[in-house]
C-alpha cells in the first residue's frame, strides 16, 4: 500500500488546477472527476480496513483549498489503516470478499488511476513493480466481474512480450502508451 501511494501522491501533487477539465484514459472522467473518485476511494478504503461502513454513493467535491496536501494526508491514513495485520483478517461486510481481496481493490485503484491521472496531465508514472506483480493475478480473476459492473472497460490487446504493467492496464481496459 505504501509503495502504491508513494507512486500516486507525486502525480496528484503535480496536477495544475488548469488541468482539472482535461480528459483522462477513463472515458467518463475528466481529471477533476477522476481525482474526486480516487480521493473518495482513499477515504472509504480507510473505513473498509477496519470493517466499517463506507459511502460510495455520495459524490463529494474534495478539490478545494489544499486538496493536494489533504490527498497526501488521506493516503498516509490509508497506508496506516491497511498496515494493521487485523485489516487483512476476515471478510469485508461491504463486499463479502476476504479483506485481503479488498486491499487489492484499492491497490489496483491507486496504481491504475495514478497512471490515468499522469496520462491526463502529461506526467511520468512508473508503478511499483511489487504492487503490479501482486495485483496481476487478482485483476485477472476479478476483471470479468469488473467489466460486468462497469468498473473496467473491455480488455484491450497487448503484445505477447508486454510487461506486467501493460497487462494490468489492458485488463482494466486501457492501452499502454
Amino acid at each position: 500500500m505504501a509503495a502504491a501511494a508513494a507512486r500516486t501522491v507525486p502525480v496528484v501533487r503535480g496536477i495544475d488546477d488548469g488541468q482539472l477539465s482535461d480528459p483522462t484514459p477513463c472515458a467518463r472522467f475528466q481529471v477533476r472527476d477522476l481525482m474526486n473518485h480516487l480521493f473518495q476511494v482513499v477515504v472509504n478504503f480507510q473505513a473498509l480496513a477496519t470493517k466499517r461502513e463506507a459511502d460510495f454513493d455520495a459524490k463529494p467535491d474534495f478539490l478545494d483549498g489544499d486538496w493536494r496536501g489533504r490527498f497526501d494526508d488521506e493516503a498516509r491514513k490509508l497506508v496506516d489503516a491497511w498496515s494493521d495485520p487485523a485489516a487483512l483478517e476476515g471478510t469485508s461486510p461491504r463486499f463479502g470478499l476476504p479483506q485481503a481481496a479488498v486491499s487489492n481493490l484499492v491497490l489496483v485503484d491507486l496504481t491504475v488511476h495514478g497512471w490515468d491521472l499522469a496520462q491526463g496531465t502529461g506526467q511520468a508514472y512508473a508503478p511499483s513493480p511489487e504492487v503490479v506483480a501482486a495485483v496481476i493475478p487478482f485483476t485477472e480473476q476479478m476483471a470479468p466481474l469488473g467489466r460486468e459492473r462497469g468498473a473496467f472497460a473491455e480488455m484491450t490487446d497487448f503484445p505477447p512480450d508486454a510487461d506486467d504493467f501493460a497487462r494490468l492496464l489492458a485488463l482494466t481496459g486501457r492501452q499502454a502508451t
